[in-house]
């Protein structure tokens, strides 16, 4: 049995933002467009009028500011309002691979390794562009990682899941040390003609190292001291698009082919349940809340995790003590997480202990406890 530890993390960030503003002046086109082609359904009360939007509610109701996409001009386009991102020939790398390897050659060289010291890929992350080959053996060739590859998904935990895995496998004497990515292209699920939703994601793809102690030599350390999963079945949170969808034409194109949820369900339910864990998690490993210098929160919703960090510390928590990317970023899903790992680590003293924590669909929720080293 060998000690674990994270030993680099990497970020690829598109190049692309759109701000809250930006965003609510091509919604409300549409709007203005749909309620001008149905005026006369409209005033039958036939169809209900769509209402618009703005950037201040976008910030009050997520703590949401701008998003990075993989491509602007289509999501802002009213007639069209997706992502133009064409298909790419199979001898091209897949755009999921090409973030991926963005964000994974920054963590080995934070990580100080080369290809030859991984040993395996584990892709995780909310949506995946195709069931098979693999993206983590594209990775893995891409990158000329000798070993094994493959796909994981656990929606907006599926970082912290994948970290646990890699852990397992590396604590087994199975592998020296294994690249977990989480490449998310959420814009792609998102339907930007629903006034209550259209803001809350945005693309990123990130990356974690995690190899044997005695084998790692980085800067950037952290023991991996335990980690918790749990999950719990709820409709909440879902997206029903899938292979299948052609044995059913009744239901092509239908909203739920795309990402729903029902907010106020989902924030009533999810932030005891985080708490809960997290907490039940320290106490198995005889740490107090107090101990805790940071809280790497999945970004979803401010609200969500100041209440989170509330409920754990009984007291609001400090910005240094459960940073803040969402208002950049917006939710990106696994990567998350995992971003405001990668952004706010290099300050901590040695021995100081971290949480980091996802939450989403499924229910599902992680926690690995981490100390740096």
């Amino acid at each position: 049995m060998h000690n674990v530890v994270i030993s680099g993390t990497g970020l690829y960030t598109p190049a692309n933002s759109i701000s809250n503003e930006e965003l609510v002046e091509s919604f409300n086109q549409y709007v203005q467009q749909f309620n001008t082609k149905n005026a006369e359904a409209i005033g039958r009360g036939e169809i209900e009028a769509l209402v618009e939007s703005s950037a201040a509610f976008i910030e009050k109701a997520s703590g949401i500011k701008s998003r990075f996409v993989m491509d602007k001009e289509g999501i802002l386009d009213p007639r069209r309002m997706k992502p133009r991102l064409p298909e790419r020939p199979n001898d091209e790398s897949s755009i999921l691979c090409q973030m991926a390897v963005a964000a994974a050659k920054q963590a080995l060289q934070r990580a100080g390794k080369t290809a030859a010291d991984i040993d395996g890929v584990i892709v995780a992350c909310s949506n995946l562009q195709r069931p098979y080959p693999a993206i983590a053996i594209e990775v893995q060739q891409a990158l000329g990682i000798q070993g094994f590859g493959f796909d994981m998904n656990v929606a907006c935990s599926s970082a912290t899941f994948g970290i646990q895995t890699a852990a397992n496998s590396v604590q087994l004497g199975q592998a020296r040390a294994i690249l977990v990515v989480n490449p998310e292209i959420c814009t792609g699920h998102l339907n930007f003609r629903d006034r209550d939703s259209h803001f809350i994601f945005g693309d990123a793809a990130t990356a974690v190292i995690v190899e044997r102690a005695d084998l790692a030599t980085s800067a950037h350390q952290f023991d991996i001291v335990s980690s918790k999963l749990l999950t719990q079945f709820s409709n909440n949170i879902r997206n029903n698009f899938g292979f299948l969808n052609r044995a059913g034409e009744e239901g092509e194109g239908a909203p739920d082919k795309l990402f729903v949820q029902e907010g106020r369900k989902v924030f009533r339910e999810v932030c005891p349940m985080v708490a809960e864990l997290i907490g039940q998690h320290l106490e198995e490993n005889n740490l107090n809340v107090s101990d805790v210098k940071r809280f790497w929160l999945h970004q979803a919703n401010l609200a969500m995790n100041h209440l989170i960090v509330k409920k754990l510390l009984g007291r609001d928590a400090a910005l240094e003590e459960a940073p803040v990317i969402l208002d950049r970023y917006a939710n990106t899903s696994s990567a998350g997480s995992v971003i405001a790992l990668h952004e706010h680590q290099d300050d901590l003293p040695k021995g100081a202990l971290g949480v980091l924590s996802s939450f989403g669909a499924g229910y599902s929720i992680g926690s690995v406890i981490l100390r740096k080293r």
